[in-house]
């Protein structure tokens, strides 16, 4: 596979850290392989290649890169079978591959690194790349693993192999619970590795709390909804509220549904979705009273847009729409074009925009 390729008239870079798995796997056998990846599946789908006979798959916790991946494997005829869920599939394989990156979280990583050992059947080898050549983090926490560790420099990067002799002895839990109050409530939440504001409330969460209306019989719909804090607490603010989460990434939408659990919330609903699809198979485009959003701030607003559209489609009229932002000027331009009645409020060092539909 060539450093560089070509998708849809737009050309990508094969990341560094994938070329090094890709090396460092070319002469393994197996029979049920495991990837991970830092691009676009690069080292499962040059496996899968080489070993013609093999189950190989590759493990996304994002539903987004996931699904663009899925689509090029197919364009590329690959066998690659790509999933996306919150953990690592709970089976054996032979072999596992984590192509990691410097610039990761520190606890995802750590997590996913025991997860793909602990997957490994006894005498299976683990394969961690890094786009470092410095790199002694990695080395660190793969060691915890096994001792019998190989690490192999290259020029840029290092790449590590370690071979499963025996189980783990113990399986460390990287989930976390927290509460905060909410006037009189106390709301709970659950969060894991990988999960925006994992271990507490953000501080944007809390602005958007505490501004947004929330009525007795509302259908709230929480788009990005992370560990579900802001659900949870509209949830609990009046009587009858329903609440109905979305997140592109699957352990987020886990997590949300397991702090609804802790709040003892009966009325809610989730979907894995990377563009604010919610409700449409059910019937409720267009059926909710409100809707939340906390965007990212990176994508230069299309995350933000996904979000202000999902609102525009799923609001009935007459809701209302409350989107948090450090960027007030954007936010506020693009929802004066699609809502009305904007009103802007300035807590906590955040902006929260609301509207009417």
């Amino acid at each position: 596979m060539s450093e560089d390729y070509e998708e849809g008239g737009v050309e990508y870079r094969l990341p560094l850290s994938e070329q090094l798995a890709i090396n460092a796997s070319s002469e393994l056998k197996a029979q049920r392989v495991l990837c991970t990846t830092n691009g676009r599946g690069q080292c499962a789908m040059e496996i899968a290649q080489n070993l013609p006979e093999a189950e190989v798959y590759c493990h996304f916790v994002e539903l987004f890169p996931a699904s663009e991946t899925a689509e090029w494997c197919q364009e590329l005829d690959s066998r690659v079978q790509v999933l996306c869920s919150a953990d690592l599939p709970d089976e054996e394989f032979d072999l596992c591959v984590l192509p990691m990156s410097r610039s990761g979280e520190s606890e995802l990583s750590r997590d996913l690194l025991q997860q793909a050992y602990d997957r490994l059947k006894i005498g299976g080898t683990l394969i961690v790349s890094i786009d470092y050549k410095k790199d002694k983090w990695f080395h660190h926490e793969v060691e915890k693993l096994g001792k019998n560790l190989t690490r192999l420099q290259k020029r840029k990067g290092v790449a590590y192999r370690l071979k499963k002799l025996k189980p783990l002895k113990k399986i460390k839990d990287f989930s976390a619970e927290f509460g905060f109050r909410d006037g009189e409530n106390l709301i709970k939440a659950t969060s894991r590795a990988g999960v925006f504001s994992h271990r507490r409330l953000d501080v944007g969460a809390r602005a958007l709390i505490e501004t947004m209306e929330i009525k007795a019989n509302d259908h709230v719909l929480d788009i990005g909804c992370g560990a579900g804090t802001v659900g949870c607490a509209a949830a609990k603010r009046a009587e009858n509220v329903a609440v109905h989460f979305v997140d592109a990434n699957a352990r987020a939408v886990e997590s949300a549904m397991l702090s609804a659990e802790l709040n003892e919330l009966t009325d809610v609903a989730a979907t894995l979705s990377h563009d604010g699809t919610a409700g449409e198979d059910d019937g409720l485009e267009g059926e909710f009273d409100v809707v939340v959003g906390n965007p990212p701030y990176y994508s230069h607003f299309q995350i933000s847009e996904i979000f202000l559209q999902s609102a525009v489609r799923n609001l009935k009229e007459g809701g209302r729409v409350y989107i948090v932002t450090k960027d007030r000027e954007w936010l506020e331009a693009r929802m004066s074009q699609l809502f009305s009645e904007i009103q802007v409020a300035e807590l906590r060092g955040y902006t929260v925009v609301s509207g009417v539909r």
